[in-house]
């Protein structure tokens, strides 16, 4: 026996169709109680794209022949009077189809090439203009910055990280390749991908600046990011400091080396206090 139609995918696509859509499957997901995945199944085999331009085509078909009707009724000979009775209608109407027919080429490259989650951000950054679309990528930058601090620390010299790189078994006989990662690699790699960092960020933040003016709320967060960037870009250079110790390079390193004990003695004071 067939399965039978589930009715909300039709009233999925009558949603659509209200939108001119311009909806996102997640919000017609949420309004019917259904699964995003099974509104973007439905959308695709339904050709929801093909649907909505064939309907908009079809309305502008009927428009047309009700001007060209209603130009024929008042297309009269002169009353008796003399008068003429004026055509309905706009006699300079604007061409709306290219940029119509365009958006409908665009939607539909999107749909055909694009994963779902990646057209709904687009979609949802098409309100965004260059300002906001620039904060949004202060943010995301500084966010980065921030999370690589928290997770860069290297507890020692030999704190190195051990992977395995490749397996093989074969005639009874098993081998395993490792790949180290040693400790001074992982602060090098850290304190690189920092530098980068930070000089995307300042590039950033000086493109917002010539974009917005004095007024502007958000430059009193950019100040507050700041204050946490030089801080985050002291412990950088902390970090470099380390990284040259780790290497074993010959240079003053009596205040690293207090700073390195002194966080020795607090961990083992830590785990002191733990064990008892």
């Amino acid at each position: 026996m067939a399965r039978q139609r589930d009715p909300r995918r039709d009233e999925a696509l009558k949603i659509f169709k209200q939108h001119n859509g311009e909806v996102t499957n997640r919000a017609i997901a949420e309004q019917l109680d259904v699964p995003e995945k099974t509104i973007s199944a439905w959308k695709s085999r339904d050709k929801w794209n093909v649907v909505l331009q064939t309907n908009e085509c079809s309305t502008t078909n009927e428009t047309a022949k009700e001007i060209d009707v209603v130009e024929v009724i008042n297309d009269k000979p002169p009353k008796k009077d003399g008068r003429v009775k004026k055509r309905s209608g706009n006699p300079n109407p604007q061409n709306q189809f290219t940029k119509r027919n365009r958006a409908a080429m665009i939607h539909g490259l999107r749909s055909k090439f694009l994963f779902d989650e990646q057209v709904e951000i687009m979609e949802a950054l098409q309100d965004f203009d260059v300002v906001d679309q620039l904060w949004l990528q202060i943010e995301l930058s500084f966010s980065a910055i921030i999370r690589a601090q928290k997770i860069m620390w290297v507890e020692d010299p030999f704190d190195h990280l051990k992977e395995i790189s490749g397996e093989m078994d074969a005639e009874g006989m098993s081998k395993t390749d490792y790949k180290v990662i040693y400790a001074h690699e992982r602060y090098e790699s850290y304190i690189k991908a920092q530098t980068r960092a930070f000089a995307e960020h300042r590039n950033l933040v000086k493109q917002f600046l010539d974009l917005t003016t004095e007024d502007d709320e958000r430059r009193l967060k950019l100040e507050q990011m700041k204050v946490s960037i030089e801080k985050t870009k002291a412990e950088t250079d902390f970090a470099e400091m380390r990284a040259a110790k780790l290497r074993g390079n010959k240079k003053d390193t009596s205040m690293l080396d207090a700073l390195v004990e002194g966080r020795k003695q607090y961990q083992a004071m830590k785990e002191k206090g733990v064990n008892e």
